[in-house]
């Protein structure tokens, strides 16, 4: 920090043009400070953005804390009762800091990229939380967490809890050869399936769960040609509760790609709560041993 010391004593005896540089250049260290920051100097009115985020911090019991929250956070239920700012991937920085925060505790892929912009270059600290589709990921987020709010001793016996529950579910389809291909889809738009590739919550939860996803040439989300629907051949399809307009069983199954294939001959399809299903939190051991039932019924050993 010798620079700023420097422009500090610069612009105390030249208080024209370059105490003009000193501020700018202090608000930009103060914007990096805060951005870079592992644990919130005040942590009374945090915002969680991030179905997971909140559901680790009420896990932590650590609730009296939060402010607000997003919309994606509905679970558990007394979340519901914080005001909302708006949908992870489309934030207002206005909306965020009229709530008058004391941190900001954000999934990364929050958006857009220019509303995080202004929050992280705001003076309230921004602490970013990674996420990864694996049990790792969920373990390091709940860390994460943790340390943002002061809570280590917390974490560290909730990580262990969740890694014993993630654990036990895989087991539980350990002795399954017979893995079903299964294909996630978004949304169902002009006859066209948006379906998860790799790199996605879907992917994840669906290889935790013993199947195989049915896509594996691309990574994200992508719109299938009929041709790829049914090249994929899947044996299931899975399909989000709760996650905007649904798309009908009957519009699904009527699609021509998907009824050649084995999933659409048999109508075969599994609907769960979006936020329970992808949320890579707390509950994921719960969500992957409900999905493995409804994929292999009485194969699932307890």
């Amino acid at each position: 920090m010798v620079l700023f010391s420097r422009l500090a004593s610069v612009s105390r005896s030249a208080p024209g043009p370059a105490a003009a540089v000193f501020l700018a250049f202090a608000a930009l260290m103060t914007a990096q400070a805060a951005e870079g920051i592992a644990t919130f100097a005040d942590r009374s009115r945090i915002v969680a953005i991030g179905g997971s985020i909140t559901e680790i911090v009420y896990a932590l019991g650590e609730q009296d804390r939060l402010v607000a929250r997003d919309s994606t956070s509905r679970y558990p239920q007394a979340a519901a009762e914080l005001p909302d700012v708006g949908y992870m991937r489309q934030l207002s920085p206005e909306g965020v800091l009229s709530v008058k925060p004391s941190g900001i505790l954000a999934l990364r892929g929050s958006g857009p990229k220019e509303a995080v912009d202004v929050l992280k270059k705001s003076s309230i600290p921004f602490i970013e939380v990674t996420e990864r589709y694996d049990n790792q990921g969920i373990l390091e987020k709940i860390h994460i967490v943790g340390k943002a709010l002061g809570t280590e001793a917390k974490a560290d016996a909730l990580a262990a809890q969740i890694d014993a529950k993630l654990k036990a579910a895989e087991k539980q389809t350990a002795s399954i050869k017979d893995r079903k291909r299964v294909l996630f889809v978004l949304s169902m738009q002009g006859g066209k399936l948006l379906a998860a590739g790799s790199d996605t919550a879907a992917d994840g939860i669906i290889k935790l769960s013993g199947g195989i996803n049915a896509i594996d040439g691309f990574a994200g989300y992508k719109q299938l040609s009929d041709e790829a629907v049914i090249t994929a051949r899947p044996d299931v399809i899975l399909m989000m509760n709760n996650a905007g307009p649904a798309t009908a069983d009957d519009e699904l199954f009527s699609n021509p790609a998907v009824a050649s294939t084995p999933a659409g001959a048999a109508r075969t399809l599994i609907r769960m709560d979006g936020g329970y299903l992808l949320g890579f939190g707390p509950r994921t051991a719960d969500a992957i041993h409900d999905l493995a039932v409804s994929l292999y019924g009485g194969q699932v050993t307890d």
